[in-house]
Protein backbone atom coordinates (compact mmCIF):
# COMPACT_ATOMS: atom_id res chain seq x y z
CA UNK A 1 0.00 0.00 0.00
CA UNK A 2 3.00 2.33 0.61
CA UNK A 3 3.72 1.71 -3.65
CA UNK A 4 0.31 3.25 -4.01
CA UNK A 5 -0.08 6.13 -1.67
CA UNK A 6 3.61 7.01 -3.03
CA UNK A 7 2.01 7.31 -6.54
CA UNK A 8 -1.37 8.60 -5.33
CA UNK A 9 -1.00 11.57 -3.05
CA UNK A 10 -3.36 12.90 -0.66
CA UNK A 11 -5.37 15.04 -3.02
CA UNK A 12 -6.24 12.75 -5.91
CA UNK A 13 -9.39 10.63 -7.03
CA UNK A 14 -7.12 7.71 -6.81
CA UNK A 15 -6.00 8.23 -2.89
CA UNK A 16 -9.32 9.05 -1.84
CA UNK A 17 -10.80 5.49 -3.59
CA UNK A 18 -7.68 3.75 -1.67
CA UNK A 19 -9.04 5.36 1.24
CA UNK A 20 -12.72 4.76 0.69
CA UNK A 21 -11.78 1.24 0.25
CA UNK A 22 -9.56 0.35 3.12
CA UNK A 23 -11.41 2.70 5.47
CA UNK A 24 -15.00 1.46 5.93
CA UNK A 25 -14.14 -2.10 3.96
CA UNK A 26 -17.12 -1.74 1.20
CA UNK A 27 -18.08 -3.09 -1.82
CA UNK A 28 -16.76 -1.25 -4.88
CA UNK A 29 -20.38 -0.62 -5.83
CA UNK A 30 -21.28 1.07 -2.22
CA UNK A 31 -17.98 3.18 -2.37
CA UNK A 32 -18.91 4.69 -5.69
CA UNK A 33 -22.51 6.34 -4.14
CA UNK A 34 -20.94 7.24 -0.88
CA UNK A 35 -20.84 11.06 -0.80
CA UNK A 36 -21.47 14.12 1.83
CA UNK A 37 -24.57 13.45 2.26
CA UNK A 38 -23.52 10.26 4.12
CA UNK A 39 -21.27 11.65 6.20
CA UNK A 40 -21.82 12.35 9.60
CA UNK A 41 -19.82 13.76 12.06
CA UNK A 42 -17.04 11.90 12.89
CA UNK A 43 -19.16 8.98 10.76
CA UNK A 44 -20.12 8.00 7.24
CA UNK A 45 -23.51 5.77 6.70
CA UNK A 46 -24.20 3.29 4.10
CA UNK A 47 -26.95 1.09 2.76
CA UNK A 48 -25.04 -2.08 1.29
CA UNK A 49 -26.44 -2.75 -2.64
CA UNK A 50 -25.92 -6.24 -2.57
CA UNK A 51 -27.20 -7.17 1.25
CA UNK A 52 -29.10 -3.86 2.13
CA UNK A 53 -27.72 -4.23 5.52
CA UNK A 54 -27.37 -0.27 6.76
CA UNK A 55 -24.05 0.28 8.36
CA UNK A 56 -22.47 3.13 10.74
CA UNK A 57 -18.77 3.40 10.63
CA UNK A 58 -16.65 5.76 12.30
CA UNK A 59 -14.22 7.49 9.95
CA UNK A 60 -10.50 6.41 10.22
CA UNK A 61 -7.88 8.86 10.37
CA UNK A 62 -6.54 8.03 7.02
CA UNK A 63 -10.07 8.29 5.18
CA UNK A 64 -10.70 12.12 7.00
CA UNK A 65 -7.37 13.43 5.80
CA UNK A 66 -8.27 11.53 2.41
CA UNK A 67 -11.70 13.56 3.01
CA UNK A 68 -10.49 16.65 3.79
CA UNK A 69 -9.20 17.48 0.73
CA UNK A 70 -12.44 16.35 -2.03
CA UNK A 71 -14.11 18.92 -3.19
CA UNK A 72 -18.23 19.39 -1.66
CA UNK A 73 -19.86 20.35 -5.09
CA UNK A 74 -21.09 16.49 -6.32
CA UNK A 75 -23.33 13.74 -5.12
CA UNK A 76 -20.56 11.18 -4.85
CA UNK A 77 -17.10 11.63 -3.53
CA UNK A 78 -15.72 9.94 -6.13
CA UNK A 79 -16.82 11.07 -9.71
CA UNK A 80 -15.31 10.46 -13.45
CA UNK A 81 -13.40 12.87 -15.52
CA UNK A 82 -16.93 14.07 -16.83
CA UNK A 83 -17.83 14.68 -13.45
CA UNK A 84 -20.68 11.96 -13.36
CA UNK A 85 -20.53 9.30 -10.78
CA UNK A 86 -18.56 6.23 -11.31
CA UNK A 87 -20.25 2.91 -11.93
CA UNK A 88 -19.02 -0.27 -10.23
CA UNK A 89 -17.25 -1.76 -13.19
CA UNK A 90 -15.90 1.63 -14.58
CA UNK A 91 -14.53 2.66 -11.30
CA UNK A 92 -13.22 -0.99 -11.03
CA UNK A 93 -11.12 -1.05 -13.90
CA UNK A 94 -9.72 2.72 -13.44
CA UNK A 95 -8.34 1.61 -9.69
CA UNK A 96 -6.95 -1.57 -11.51
CA UNK A 97 -4.95 0.98 -13.50
CA UNK A 98 -4.08 3.18 -11.09
CA UNK A 99 -2.90 0.03 -9.65
CA UNK A 100 -0.72 -0.79 -12.42
CA UNK A 101 0.44 2.89 -12.48
CA UNK A 102 1.82 2.26 -8.67
CA UNK A 103 3.42 -1.28 -9.63
CA UNK A 104 0.84 -3.19 -8.30
CA UNK A 105 -0.10 -5.24 -10.76
CA UNK A 106 -3.13 -7.79 -10.75
CA UNK A 107 -4.36 -5.72 -7.71
CA UNK A 108 -7.91 -5.18 -7.47
CA UNK A 109 -10.32 -2.95 -5.68
CA UNK A 110 -11.92 -5.95 -3.53
CA UNK A 111 -8.27 -6.70 -2.35
CA UNK A 112 -8.70 -3.30 -0.02
CA UNK A 113 -12.32 -4.72 0.75
CA UNK A 114 -10.43 -7.85 2.32
CA UNK A 115 -7.30 -6.12 3.80
CA UNK A 116 -9.46 -4.45 5.52
CA UNK A 117 -10.66 -7.21 7.14
CA UNK A 118 -7.98 -8.93 7.59
CA UNK A 119 -6.21 -5.23 8.97
CA UNK A 120 -8.96 -5.47 11.69
CA UNK A 121 -8.43 -9.09 12.40
CA UNK A 122 -4.54 -8.68 12.92
CA UNK A 123 -5.45 -6.14 15.62
CA UNK A 124 -7.38 -8.87 18.15
CA UNK A 125 -10.77 -7.50 16.87
CA UNK A 126 -13.60 -10.46 16.74
CA UNK A 127 -15.24 -11.77 14.05
CA UNK A 128 -18.37 -9.92 14.72
CA UNK A 129 -16.66 -6.45 15.21
CA UNK A 130 -15.52 -7.24 11.53
CA UNK A 131 -18.80 -7.95 10.53
CA UNK A 132 -20.21 -4.84 11.75
CA UNK A 133 -17.62 -2.86 9.57
CA UNK A 134 -18.19 -5.23 6.11
CA UNK A 135 -21.54 -5.65 6.89
CA UNK A 136 -20.93 -9.24 5.47
CA UNK A 137 -24.25 -11.53 6.38
CA UNK A 138 -22.59 -14.33 8.06
CA UNK A 139 -19.61 -15.06 10.21
CA UNK A 140 -18.60 -17.68 7.31
CA UNK A 141 -18.53 -15.12 5.11
CA UNK A 142 -16.03 -13.04 7.62
CA UNK A 143 -13.87 -16.09 8.39
CA UNK A 144 -12.85 -16.55 4.73
CA UNK A 145 -11.20 -12.93 4.93
CA UNK A 146 -9.62 -13.36 8.12
CA UNK A 147 -8.97 -16.96 8.71
CA UNK A 148 -4.96 -16.36 8.05
CA UNK A 149 -4.69 -13.60 10.05
CA UNK A 150 -6.98 -15.23 12.70
CA UNK A 151 -4.69 -18.42 12.77
CA UNK A 152 -1.30 -16.71 13.34
CA UNK A 153 -3.01 -14.29 16.09
CA UNK A 154 -4.36 -17.06 18.04
CA UNK A 155 -1.68 -19.29 17.63
CA UNK A 156 1.31 -17.12 19.07
CA UNK A 157 -1.41 -16.61 21.94
CA UNK A 158 -1.96 -20.09 22.36
CA UNK A 159 2.05 -20.59 22.04
CA UNK A 160 2.57 -17.92 24.71
CA UNK A 161 -0.06 -19.07 27.59
CA UNK A 162 1.13 -22.38 27.16
CA UNK A 163 3.17 -23.67 30.55
CA UNK A 164 6.63 -24.14 30.84
CA UNK A 165 7.03 -27.27 32.02
CA UNK A 166 10.14 -28.60 31.28
CA UNK A 167 11.95 -28.23 34.70
CA UNK A 168 9.55 -30.64 35.94
CA UNK A 169 8.65 -34.31 35.22
CA UNK A 170 5.57 -34.02 32.89
CA UNK A 171 3.44 -37.42 31.91
CA UNK A 172 2.48 -37.95 28.26
CA UNK A 173 -1.10 -38.85 28.20
CA UNK A 174 -2.10 -42.34 27.42
CA UNK A 175 -4.04 -42.97 24.35
CA UNK A 176 -7.38 -44.41 25.34
CA UNK A 177 -8.46 -47.56 23.78
CA UNK A 178 -11.63 -47.45 21.60
CA UNK A 179 -13.99 -49.42 21.73
CA UNK A 180 -14.50 -50.25 18.25
CA UNK A 181 -11.37 -51.64 16.70
CA UNK A 182 -12.22 -51.84 12.66
CA UNK A 183 -12.20 -48.73 10.64
CA UNK A 184 -14.81 -46.54 10.95
CA UNK A 185 -18.04 -46.45 9.22
CA UNK A 186 -18.62 -43.90 6.47
CA UNK A 187 -22.24 -43.25 6.15
CA UNK A 188 -23.73 -43.21 2.79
Amino acid sequence: MAAYEKAHPIGTRARLAMALLLYTGQRRGDVVRMGWQHVHGNRITVQQSKTGAKLDIKIHKALADALAHTERTNMTFLVTEHGAPFTAAGFGNLFREWCDKAGLTGRSAHGLRKAAARRVAEAGRSTKQIQAVTGHSTLQEVDRYTRAADQARLADEAIDAMPDRSDREQNFPNRKRRLDKTARKVLK
